[in-house]
C-alpha cells in the first residue's frame, strides 16, 4: 500500500464554494482510477488542512498526480486557492488493525 499525505492552508478570501466543488470532483475522480483504496480529509484547529489518500501501489499514486484534469487543477490550487502545501508520499510495508468486539 502506498500513503500520499497532502497538507494545506488555504489563502484568505478564496471562492469556497469554486474550491468545494473542485474538491468533490477530484474526490469523486480519485476514487475512479485504478489503485485507488481510499480518501479521508481533516481540518485542524489551526485551519491546516491534512488529506490522507491511500493506493495500491506507488504507481496508481503518481498516475493519479499525472491525470490530465487533476494536473489542471493542482494548477488553480497553487495560483488560487493554497497559501501553502506538502506533500508526501510513503510505502506502508505493514498494516495492523484494531476492531473492539463488544463483549455484551
Amino acid at each position: 500500500m502506498y500513503l500520499v499525505v497532502f497538507r494545506n492552508r488555504k489563502r484568505a478570501g478564496i471562492d469556497q464554494q469554486a474550491y468545494a466543488l473542485a474538491a468533490d470532483r477530484m474526490e469523486e475522480l480519485a476514487a475512479a482510477q485504478p489503485g485507488f483504496l481510499s480518501f479521508k480529509s481533516y481540518v485542524a484547529a489551526d485551519g491546516e488542512v491534512v488529506a490522507l489518500s491511500q493506493w495500491a501501489d506507488e504507481g496508481s499514486a503518481r498516475a493519479w498526480g499525472r491525470q490530465a484534469e487533476h494536473l489542471a487543477v493542482q494548477g488553480q490550487g497553487r495560483t488560487e486557492w493554497y497559501a501553502d502545501y506538502t506533500l508526501f508520499g510513503c510505502n506502508n510495508p505493514r498494516l495492523h488493525t484494531f476492531t473492539h468486539k463488544d463483549q455484551a
